[in-house]
């Protein structure tokens, strides 16, 4: 086996990197039926946070995720090790730092960029896209934190369009069962499986399962 592997990165912070990191390993392992695993390459922990509050609820055994940390350069060579046994190993990157998060972005198949829909976050983002960019990784965008009947929201669609990144249509809203999942180790596909979130989520796996294979 050779899963992908999926970095999860911005150099922005507050741009929602490590609650879209672990809905994704969540929705993988429920749509693939292969192993995932979550790598946590941020100093901060809180992937780690989720994860330990995940086992308390479900048990050692009963998560559905493997969950291994790493750090600096360490973070290619755990990532790769844990794709040999994995469909998909989702890794959580630190912001603000080109250090740490190389080494994810180098051993991704694709780097997943969160961007909130402002101005701000989109001029954030193209610092995570140069990086990619230089060590040869595909990029997906995700509209993360949108806000309803934003007009704003459709005028970052128009300009992500235009600066040519590649973006997923699949958006996540700015919603607070997100956060409230995250406090309980689970995620809204689990907490709340018949809200809006859920089914943004699982639009969002269907498309990017379909865009990385």
């Amino acid at each position: 086996m050779s899963g992908r592997i999926l970095t999860v990165a911005q150099q922005k912070g507050g741009s929602g990197k490590t609650t879209l990191a672990a809905h994704l390993a969540v929705a993988l392992a429920k749509k693939s039926g292969e192993p995932v695993a979550v790598l946590d390459v941020d100093p901060q922990g809180s992937l780690g946070t989720w994860y330990e509050a995940r086992e308390g609820k479900f048990g050692d055994d009963g998560t559905g995720l493997e969950f291994r940390t790493a750090s600096g350069w360490g973070a290619r060579r755990e990532a790769r090790s844990l794709a040999r046994s994995h469909g998909y190993v989702v890794v959580d990157t630190p912001p603000k730092t080109d250090t740490d998060a190389r080494p994810a972005i180098d051993a991704a198949d694709f780097v997943i960029v969160p961007v909130q829909p402002t101005p701000v976050d989109l001029w954030a983002t193209s610092q995570t896209i140069d990086m990619a960019e230089r060590e040869s990784t595909p990029t997906l965008l995700v509209l993360n934190r949108v806000p309803p009947r934003a007009s704003l929201t459709g005028e970052m669609a128009d300009a992500i369009a235009a600066s040519g990144y590649d973006a997923l249509d699949a958006r996540l809203g700015n919603r607070t069962v997100y956060a409230a999942a995250m406090g309980k180790g689970v995620a809204v596909t689990e907490e709340a499986p018949t809200s809006k979130a859920a089914q943004e989520i699982d639009r969002l796996i269907d498309e990017l399962v379909h865009r990385v294979g």
